[in-house]
């Protein structure tokens, strides 16, 4: 996540000249105002907050490339790439906190919005397929963490319904089973 520090920083600020010492990322700064700086974005939602920066969004946090993303899922059959593992995430957080940074965050919102619900929904008839087909396995290609986590639930109780089911049909098995 880029950050544009701001220029009205005080001169004997912190931010100005120092750098953040993290224990697991190493160094990060110098924060000089009015230069762009690549930080985490927990960082970058803090000086956000405390009115140090202005957010950059991501390339891919625009409106036409969005549409473009939104109609290619639409037509596609499979689920297409998307342009980070955690868009969704990302999205909410950026409009959350910094929406001002971001032009036509409302617009932006409501495509990332389609393109999860498009999404969710392709997920959930391959849920439904996969049941009904009695599959074993299935390849979860370009799918997001986040969107997995959201069938997850639904999808190991039937399997494991699925599962007790054959069990107590198959011919010759005593009556008594067990569940672990």
């Amino acid at each position: 996540m880029e950050v544009w520090m701001n220029d009205e920083v005080p001169e004997r600020s912190l931010l100005r000249y120092s750098r953040f010492q993290l224990i697991l990322q190493g160094d990060l700064g110098p924060f000089n105002p009015g230069l762009p700086v690549e930080v985490p974005v927990w960082l970058a939602i803090n000086l956000k907050q405390r009115q140090k920066c202005r957010l950059i969004p991501p390339e891919w946090m625009d409106v036409a490339k969005l549409e473009e993303i939104r109609e290619q899922e639409r037509k596609e059959d499979t689920f297409t790439p998307m342009p980070s593992p955690y868009y969704m995430e990302l999205t909410k957080l950026l409009l959350n906190y910094a929406s001002d940074n971001i032009p036509k965050a409302d617009e932006i919102r409501t495509l990332v919005k389609d393109t999860w619900d498009t999404r969710v929904a392709k997920l959930r008839l391959s849920a439904d397929s996969f049941v009904q087909q009695q599959e074993a396995h299935a390849k979860l290609d370009n799918l997001t963490l986040m969107e997995i986590n959201t069938t997850g639930t639904f999808l190991t109780q039937a399997l494991d319904r699925m599962y007790k089911l054959r069990t107590n049909l198959q011919p010759g098995e005593s009556s008594h089973s067990q569940d672990f």
